[in-house]
């Protein structure tokens, strides 16, 4: 539990140091931003890793054709933290943050003295007019609600319903003659049998039926019982009987994580489940001797590595109450704001505007994902063919050498996902799509890309805020932080029965009340924006 203790306090002290940090910045003069015949731009984003510049050569060849020209900053993401703060504070901006891996919405909202709202360029628009008006999801998701848009929005192609998936080691089932369960109860018989029957067949009781992998452990073996946990950024909130609900609260979750510490008492699941760090998990999962029966992520090479061969997706279990479910929240995994960003530096706003309504087509959207045609893709008719990697790169490695991939404006009609063909039949995307045609009929509606509020409201000379991020970002990080120590405790030792009455108390007590009413209007106004 350490360890994941450690992280959560580090990302709330991050995120409250980085709105203390950005408020005080920047010059909110935007008169004179459209009074410019300049063509010459620069604009930042952030990467993963130093993959080079080919990343640049699309968006460069869209900018050619939006008569503008474009200078890359690009920044590592290690290094992002503190040269964000450095640049923010010199105020030598430049003239558009491009990807959501920039700034996040609190940043953002903080820092609106530095940015320029969007909506009187994005009405010149044509190409994002149109995406928004297929997907008004979009469209709700970027405009705040005072009617300001701060920033672009993308929907990534070739993209699943599914989330992240549990996998079983098929070998295993095999070699012990079991049937895939296709129900809870059947399911720990299967775990059971993991850990008694030595599937390895190495003469060791090593097997660890049920093990961490790359997405939490928890919501995913509570996953039966109604546990949909989406994205990191749905700040872990699902929909339950059609009202948004704070995952950690609901009565799915409390008999989900009784059933987790049923299992664990029987040494079904892996005892270093809350102790272990990336690094070592990822060890136990990519063994050369296979140990682990069980876990998640969101394909089997991403999660096992050279074990993929013997991992295959897992049925939608049945739950206690007769339903299956998956994982799912495209909201947050396939669309996003927080894209593309212009600063008050920005001189010729139009212009720049231009290029970017160029990403909002689909053959800009699929370049802009896997890289150009002739170089990560080719188009025949109305085809598309996503290219083999070159050297020894991964089909993702090659992606991001050649595109923004997942970070950028863009927009993706769904219905062309037939049209395209993966030359590598190993493709992560590949393979999760054929998934995901087996498994989306299980997905249920989850909570939404929302936006709040950050104001403040003068009314007979009294000030009043009316500020939601600050309080998300005050609340959230200490309901989560009690929240996970209080789920590791009941897994590993039991007593949640006991403890649930004091615990609900005390998550009140912390501001859960506020917290879901925050919640509850911004996903009015978001079923509002989208005519619901």
């Amino acid at each position: 539990m350490k360890n994941q203790k450690l992280v959560l306090a580090a990302g709330a002290a991050s995120m409250l140091a980085a709105i203390t940090l950005l408020s005080a910045c920047g010059n909110s003069s935007s008169s004179k931003q459209d009074n410019s015949s300049n063509k010459d731009f620069t604009v930042a984003t952030v990467r993963w890793a130093d993959w080079g510049n080919d990343y640049t050569k699309f968006p460069n060849q869209l900018a050619k054709e939006a008569g503008i020209n474009v200078k890359w900053n690009t920044y590592l993401n290690a290094d992002w933290g503190d040269k964000k703060s450095t640049l923010m504070a010199g105020g030598n901006l430049p003239d558009a943050f491009m990807g959501s891996i920039t700034f996040t919405d609190q940043e953002i909202a903080q820092n609106q003295s530095n940015f320029i709202p969007l909506e009187k360029y994005v009405k010149d628009m044509p190409n994002l007019q149109k995406a928004m008006k297929k997907n008004p999801a979009l469209k709700a998701m970027i405009t705040s609600p005072d009617g300001h848009i701060w920033s672009l929005p993308k929907e990534a192609p070739m993209r699943p319903i599914i989330a992240n998936q549990l996998f079983i080691n098929k070998t295993w089932l095999d070699k012990l003659g079991l049937q895939m369960p296709t129900t809870y109860d059947e399911f720990v018989k299967v775990l059971e049998a993991f850990k008694t029957k030595d599937p390895n067949g190495n003469g060791k009781a090593d097997e660890i039926p049920y093990g961490t992998g790359n997405f939490d452990p928890t919501m995913s073996y509570t996953l039966p019982f109604g546990v949909l946990r989406g994205a990191d950024n749905s700040n872990e909130m699902m929909m339950l009987k059609g009202k948004p609900a704070y995952i950690r609260s609901t009565d799915n979750f409390k008999q989900g994580i009784e059933a987790m510490h049923d299992a664990f008492t029987k040494g079904l699941i892996d005892p270093e489940l809350y102790t272990l760090d990336p690094t070592q998990a990822q060890a136990k999962l990519m063994a050369d001797t296979e140990t682990v029966g069980v876990s998640v992520g969101w394909t089997t090479d991403a999660t096992f590595g050279k074990n993929a061969k013997d991992y295959v997706a897992l049925p939608a279990l049945k739950g206690p109450d007769g339903n299956q479910y998956v994982m799912s929240d495209p909201d947050h995994f396939n669309q996003g704001r927080d894209e593309f960003m212009v600063t008050t530096h920005a001189k010729n706003v139009k212009a720049l505007m231009k290029w970017a309504d160029k990403f909002y087509t689909n053959d800009a959207a699929i370049q802009n994902y896997y890289g150009a045609f002739g170089v990560g893709t080719e188009k025949s008719g109305d085809a598309y063919k996503v290219l083999k990697p070159t050297g020894d790169n991964s089909a993702d490695t090659q992606a991001w050498i050649n595109s923004l991939r997942d970070f950028g404006p863009k927009s993706w009609d769904n219905s062309l996902n037939d049209k395209v063909t993966f030359e590598d039949p190993t493709n992560g995307d590949a393979q999760k799509l054929k998934m995901d045609a087996e498994l989306k009929q299980y997905a249920r509606p989850a909570f939404p890309s929302v936006t709040y509020t950050n104001d403040e409201l003068h009314t007979n000379d009294e000030l009043h805020t009316n500020d939601e991020l600050q309080k998300i970002a005050q609340v959230y990080p200490d309901l989560s932080s009690y929240t996970t120590q209080e789920t590791a405790k009941w897994v590993t030792k039991g007593g949640i029965d006991k403890d649930w009455n004091a615990y609900i108390a005390k998550l009140n007590q912390m501001g859960l009340k506020d917290y879901l009413k925050i919640q509850t209007g911004a996903f009015d106004r978001y079923q509002k924006a989208l005519g619901k």
